[in-house]
């Protein structure tokens, strides 16, 4: 019965690395919500700095393309 506590050890580790993992990620979503919330909503004129002078349809090649 020597190699069954082994397992045993193993698997609680296994489980305290998941259980750390889960906290670790819980953290993470709980700041991420803070910060958004902090930050306030955008106003409703401004455009998404992602987006930003992006017109819907095809796009003007690149310099480095345009012949």
């Amino acid at each position: 019965m020597a190699g069954s506590s082994r397992a045993t050890f193993q698997k609680r580790q296994k489980e305290q690395a998941r259980r750390q993992k889960h906290q670790d990620k819980a953290a993470r979503r709980l700041e991420i919500k803070q910060r958004k919330v902090q930050s306030g909503p955008r106003s409703p004129g401004t455009e998404d700095p992602d987006i930003a002078g992006i017109r819907p349809g095809p796009q003007p090649l690149p310099e480095q393309w345009d012949v």
